[in-house]
């Protein structure tokens, strides 16, 4: 990074005049008493000592989703706080003792940006909630289908699910904190507890600001997948693969414990292998020494059939995604 960093309890004569008037006038003679205004803070508690840096509001989340890219348009000021409201600058003894005697303070900067907790207020986490809810709704909306007519829900549907299942799993952790708190009950044995292995299940507790709106958006399709609020299912995808004629006919080798499940299967050829994967052929055809098929797979087979084309045909065939989530429109 080409921009120098202030050592701690020093300030730069070139700071910008947007930067200086985030000071307000300072009465303590110490030089590292610094007051900031309209920040959003980020904090890291690093051993004993809590660190604080001074961030421009909204550009935190920038930075770390890869929007922003340019420091400068992060920090409000290149420093390092014990205390922004009070204006104390972190003193170098306690940044070395910390973070290391010889790390300079632009990777210390850097170490709290990136991992330390991002405070806002009560209306900022309000709006912030808000828009990752909207943002996770409407990608669940857009990968999920009904099963029988292959149709996408609207994002009310989809949040009325979301909703009720939230609703279920508060109610059945309230229930599970009663029944352990009343010490009322027949208790589990050991061998009741063994015959019944507890198994994990994907619950959906709602939104948080936390998680980044994709990962919540996967963990909420698994959610109404697994507990079919609404009936649903993943949107398929649509897939082009091309194979040389000439490996077509090749057998499947079939390792000896047999597949996934433990099953020994008839070894098939490759040509039967690819169609197992393929839900619905749209067409096939074959095209000089090369063999083609569109069709429509589970999402959850395109790995499976990209790594099988790629290790059994040696190079003679590929798999092409012509669209990630085929869905109908009404």
């Amino acid at each position: 990074m080409s921009r120098q960093i202030n050592q701690p309890g020093k300030l730069d004569s070139k700071v910008p005049n947007h930067v200086n008037s985030l000071f307000s006038n300072v009465s303590h003679p110490l030089s590292n008493q610094i007051k900031l205004t309209n920040v959003s803070l980020v904090r890291l508690k690093k051993g004993k000592k809590r660190f604080e840096i001074a961030c421009y509001k909204n550009k935190v989340l920038e930075w770390r989703s890869g929007i922003e890219t340019d420091l400068d348009e992060v920090l409000q000021i290149p420093n390092v706080f014990l205390n922004v409201s009070k204006g104390q600058t972190a003193p170098s003894a306690e940044l070395a003792k910390a973070f290391g005697k010889n790390k300079p303070l632009n990777d210390i900067i850097l170490e709290i940006l990136n991992k330390g907790e991002l405070q806002v207020g009560e209306k900022e986490r309000a709006a912030q909630l808000d828009r990752v809810h909207n943002e996770v709704v409407s990608m669940v909306a857009s990968k999920l289908v009904d099963p029988r007519t292959k149709r996408v829900y609207t994002t009310g549907m989809i949040e009325k699910a979301l909703d009720m299942l939230s609703s279920q799993a508060h109610q059945q952790g309230d229930k599970k904190g009663t029944d352990t708190g009343s010490g009322v009950g027949t208790p589990a044995t050991g061998d009741d507890s063994e015959a019944k292995p507890r198994t994990k299940e994907h619950n959906w507790t709602g939104v948080v600001t936390t998680k980044n709106a994709k990962s919540q958006a996967l963990d909420a399709m698994k959610a109404l997948i697994a507990h079919q609020p609404i009936p649903v299912t993943r949107a398929r995808m649509k897939l082009r693969v091309t194979c040389s004629t000439s490996v077509l006919k090749q057998a499947v080798k079939v390792a000896k414990g047999g597949d996934a499940d433990g099953e020994q299967k008839a070894p098939g050829t490759v040509k039967d292998k690819i169609l197992s994967y393929v839900e619905q052929v749209e067409n096939q055809d074959v095209l000089g020494s090369e063999w083609e098929i569109v069709g429509f797979v589970e999402p959850g087979a395109f790995k499976g059939l990209s790594d099988f084309v790629g290790n059994e045909t040696k190079g003679q065939g590929r798999v092409e995604v012509l669209e990630m989530a085929v869905t109908h429109e009404d």
